[in-house]
């Protein structure tokens, strides 16, 4: 199983939250970019998976920025990891690292499936809305 909350998935949750927290209003990308503390040229790279999700817009031009049109309740922090960082996938063998050979189960096979499912379906029950610091607490 491949899961990693990397630097770029915090962002982009953070950047829905503080996006989300606007009420409507338009974002400037420097004002995003400054409260996450990273640069207006790295911002793109954690906005557009989230643009393309449809969960922001993206407004160009010198009087643009981001705007939510989703609601944040709506939004599963595991979406939002597989939006960045693509489809989690049980791929390989908790032991071996490729999928196990049905007629040789490793000794860990049915509790570390049953641990992800757990974990998967924890991921896909808590929302963004619920589990995400508001911006001003950031």
């Amino acid at each position: 199983m491949r899961l990693e909350m990397t630097k770029k998935s915090d962002l982009a949750l953070k950047s829905l939250r503080c996006i989300g927290d606007s009420d409507g209003d338009l974002i400037a990308g420097k004002w995003l970019a400054d409260k996450l503390d990273i640069t207006t040229h790295y911002l793109p790279q954690v906005i557009s998976p989230l643009v393309k999700a449809g969960w922001v817009t993206s407004t160009p031009g010198p009087n643009g920025g981001y705007r939510l049109v989703s609601e944040l309740d709506k939004i599963s922090i595991l979406e939002v990891i597989e939006a960045i960082e693509g489809r989690i996938e049980d791929q390989g063998c908790v032991q071996r690292g490729i999928p196990c050979p049905e007629f040789d189960l490793c000794a860990l096979h049915e509790p570390w499936q049953n641990a992800r499912e757990a974990m998967l379906k924890e991921l896909a029950r808590a929302t963004v809305e619920a589990n995400v610091r508001p911006c001003k607490d950031m």
